[in-house]
């Protein structure tokens, strides 16, 4: 419910058009849902849907019908249990897992219909925050294009289908998200969801939360400051932009964050700017706990396996066993190991740190290979709960 409630508050109102009804010319606007927003399954076989919205005007009693269609046909309509304040409301309803569907409310006063609307697309399925740097956001050789359709991003306002550049992402080129995501509709026939906010060339000490200190800067000074004693601090701008995104999905409002940082920090030209592996595990264990501790339940993450930067300079020892620890020590997932990802799939015919479209493929693919058998193993463990 707390989840679903706080759904409620974040979403901008979207208004759509009512069919006509002469009553006062009453119209209904909705907030949630929004069209082509994804919300995160309970189960393998369902979800609760918010809906939200509120009227132009209000001066009676009046009851709220709703229905939903799907591919295989229409549904009835039914009494919708709203608790309102004033003119807003607010639901909840159980959903199969599934969509595209399309949502119909309807307001009636004396049985009579007085005002209507509808939202196109929404879903019931599977929501992943990707984050990390280039690697993890628009910055392949080629834009990846959904070839389902089943996929939508979301920008902090509006849900979209998740062709390449992903909105909310650094860059304006390709990424894993659709190769990733289309694989994921095919294997477990949900739509798929996606909040994008992985940002190029960022140390993990930029990703801070604000005021934490650490000896030696990354090499570019975006979002971390001097101090007099020569020490460096986050200012805890990109952490809290991060955690700001996962509020507006609310508690378990998303399956997992998938990070993909690293190269960043590993082997940089100035040995001053280069993190050794104990401060990089100590860093992301703290943006990993106190993000959680923001966003108030414990989301699971994916840390991939990531120092790639060009042929001759393809890992750093020290920064993939930081990474690989979080795993043994339980604070993270295991995600791929993308610096195994070399020759034609990186850009410039191998030579660049970015992935070519070969590479995104291979990218996306390798996630899948981390990510969905845990999730079948969610899924089984919720069909348990019941």
């Amino acid at each position: 419910m707390l989840r679903l409630m706080s759904l409620s508050l974040f979403f901008l109102t979207l208004l759509l058009p009512t069919t006509g009804f002469s009553e006062d010319a009453i119209t209904l606007k909705l907030t949630a849902p929004l069209d082509y927003q994804v919300i995160q399954r309970d189960s393998r076989e369902k979800g609760n849907l918010p809906i939200a919205g509120e009227f132009s005007e209000l001066s009676g009693p009046v009851s709220l019908q709703f229905r939903f269609l799907a591919k295989e046909g229409s549904k009835n309509w039914q009494n919708l249990n709203a608790t309102f304040s004033g003119r807003h409301f607010f639901a909840q309803h159980e959903i199969p897992a599934g969509g595209w569907y399309r949502l119909e409310i309807r307001a009636l006063r004396e049985n009579k219909p007085i005002a209507e609307t509808a939202v196109e697309h929404f879903g019931i399925g599977e929501v992943f925050v990707v984050s990390g740097q280039s690697n993890s956001a628009n910055y392949g050789e080629e834009k990846q294009r959904t070839t389902t359709e089943r996929l939508a991003t979301f920008n902090r306002t509006e849900w979209t289908i998740s062709h390449d550049p992903q909105p909310g992402a650094g860059g304006d080129k390709g990424s894993f998200l659709p190769v990733f995501g289309d694989a994921m509709v095919e294997r477990f026939d949900v739509p798929v969801g996606f909040i994008s906010c992985g940002i190029g060339a960022t140390s993990v000490r930029q990703w801070l939360p604000q005021g934490t200190r650490f000896p030696n800067p990354p090499t570019l000074k975006g979002s971390v400051v001097q101090l007099p004693g020569g020490e460096w601090e986050s200012t805890g701008e990109l952490f809290q932009g991060f955690v700001n995104r996962i509020k507006q999905l609310g508690p378990n409002g998303f399956r997992a964050v998938l990070w993909h940082q690293g190269e960043s920090d590993a082997n940089q030209r100035d040995p001053i700017n280069t993190l050794p592996g104990p401060l990089y595990r100590e860093h992301l264990e703290l943006i990993i706990q106190t993000s959680r501790k923001e966003a108030g339940w414990e989301v699971p993450w994916f840390v991939a396996q990531v120092s790639y930067h060009i042929p001759g300079d393809e890992s750093s020892p020290d920064i993939r066993a930081a990474q690989a620890l979080l795993w043994k020590d339980g604070i993270a997932l295991e995600g791929p190991d993308s610096d195994a990802i070399k020759g034609k799939f990186r850009e410039s015919n191998g030579n660049g740190v970015h992935f070519s479209g070969p590479g995104l493929r291979e990218h996306g693919a390798r996630w899948v290979e981390k990510v969905a058998p845990w999730l079948e193993k969610q899924l089984k463990v919720s069909v348990s709960k019941e």
